[in-house]
């Protein structure tokens, strides 16, 4: 697989607010007032101030969010409206759910390596509170609000900054373990009444998706691995998705040890979308991560959904 010679310029984030504890796990939420796209447009924000950039540089919007901020437009055109209203810049949405930021990476880096755009702001973030069930203790304490976002531009000859491979898979038999069914097309808003209420909440079956996890992540990671030509002891640093507390038992069954990888459910837990993006720039921020590092980004997502992504950043 041919390498794309982009790099991550610049990049912020931001959580909510509010700040929750349970039993000793560290949530954040959105405060009255508070919405996830004020926190978005703060993060872009602070990523272009980083990367040195104005927002009349940036060719491509991208908001990689596993849940929309309104049915119509799209949740770029929403962001585009705070950040470049006058400007035509496109706007897209890109969403695999959890995984959404590392496949718009992906995504974006073979379109700026074929020449279509130079510099993407890509977003990602959701407001998990808006939609938990306070019934559902396991998902009800796991998740946070909050947003990330970078700017991916061109590498320059001398930067060693590139995307060195991608790959994605997914397994429907997954796909009713972690759902909200209502409010959209085939369950409408409008349907909710107090019969069907909690089919408008978030729904999760841990040990269903751990039980799945633990059956196709081995071999696909195995796969990838080998296709990229990469063994686990060249990776500076693996990125993953913050899913659960059950990080610590997938990481290994995956090959990697204890101190290999970002492990910050109890400080923040899952932001959804903005889980790995948000570690990555944390990591960023903290010195773990410096020019060259080769580092993966790896998670699942509802569907259930695999990312495998190996960046020299």
């Amino acid at each position: 697989m041919k390498e794309r010679r982009v790099k991550i310029a610049g990049w912020g984030k931001t959580l909510a607010a509010h700040k929750m504890d349970f039993g000793g796990q560290t949530r954040y939420r959105l405060e009255p007032g508070e919405t996830l796209l004020d926190l978005a447009v703060l993060s872009a924000k602070k990523a272009l101030r980083c990367a040195g950039m104005k927002i009349e540089e940036i060719d491509c919007i991208v908001c990689a969010m596993a849940t929309p901020l309104q049915a119509i437009p799209c949740n770029a055109a929403l962001v585009h409206e705070r950040l470049a209203k006058g400007l035509s810049i496109p706007a897209m949405d890109i969403n695999t759910t959890c995984t959404s930021f590392i496949s718009a990476l992906d995504v974006m880096s073979c379109l700026i390596e074929i020449g279509r755009y130079n510099n993407a702001l890509i977003l990602s973030g959701d407001t998990a509170s808006a939609a938990l069930n306070p019934e559902q203790t396991e998902s009800y304490e796991l998740f946070s609000d909050g947003t990330s976002a970078c700017v991916l531009t061109k590498s320059e000859d001398s930067d060693p900054s590139a995307i060195l491979y991608g790959c994605q898979r997914t397994w429907s038999e997954g796909a009713h373990d972690t759902e909200i069914r209502g409010g959209g097309g085939l369950m409408p808003s409008f349907s909710m009444n107090d019969g069907n209420r909690e089919d408008y909440y978030f729904d999760m079956k841990g040990k269903r998706i751990l039980k799945l996890s633990a059956k196709c992540l081995p071999g696909f990671v195995e796969h990838c691995l080998k296709e990229a030509g990469v063994t686990r002891d060249e990776i500076d640093l693996v990125v993953p998705h913050q899913a659960s507390r059950a990080l610590n038992l997938i990481m290994p069954r995956l090959g990697f040890g204890k101190g290999t990888y970002i492990d910050r459910v109890s400080e923040y837990g899952n932001l959804i979308s903005a889980s790995v993006p948000y570690a990555l720039c944390e990591a960023i921020e903290e010195g773990k991560i410096k020019r060259g590092d080769l580092i993966l980004l790896i998670g699942t997502a509802a569907g259930l959904t695999a990312n495998f992504l190996l960046m020299r950043f």
